[in-house]
């Protein structure tokens, strides 16, 4: 069990030195391209993970946290949400994936918002 925690935090260490290297060669200073290029990138990588961990078993069962959670996850938050969002349209569910998707992003910003107003006003 403590060897599976260290794995997973050494994975979300990996995807984060990731995250932050290639954001950074990407760069982006009147856009963001390297943020954009990373959750492209990571809910790509998602999407083949599920097919080969999940629905082909091309890889163990055991990898699932590895890579999905712990690597991906810090890579980029973006992909579990991607994949959460496909599942629903997968399953036929475009009522609740279309909240979901519109949900999250404005409730998400509209969270942000109110974090810096919040920060803002206490200094």
């Amino acid at each position: 069990m403590l060897k599976n925690i260290f794995l997973l935090a050494f994975a979300g260490a990996l995807g984060a030195l990731c995250r932050y290297g290639l954001s950074n060669y990407i760069g982006g200073r009147l856009f963001p391209w390297g943020t954009l290029v990373v959750n492209i990138l990571g809910s790509f990588l998602m999407g083949l993970a599920f097919v080969y961990i999940l629905e082909r078993t091309v890889l163990p069962a055991e990898f699932k946290p590895l890579i999905m959670t712990g690597f991906l996850g810090a890579f980029t938050t973006y992909s579990a949400f991607s994949l959460e969002a496909w599942q629903l349209l997968d399953r036929g569910e475009l009522f609740s994936a279309l909240a979901y998707i519109v949900g999250t992003t404005l409730l998400c910003i509209l969270a942000l918002f109110i974090g810096v107003l919040m920060a803002r006003s206490t200094l």
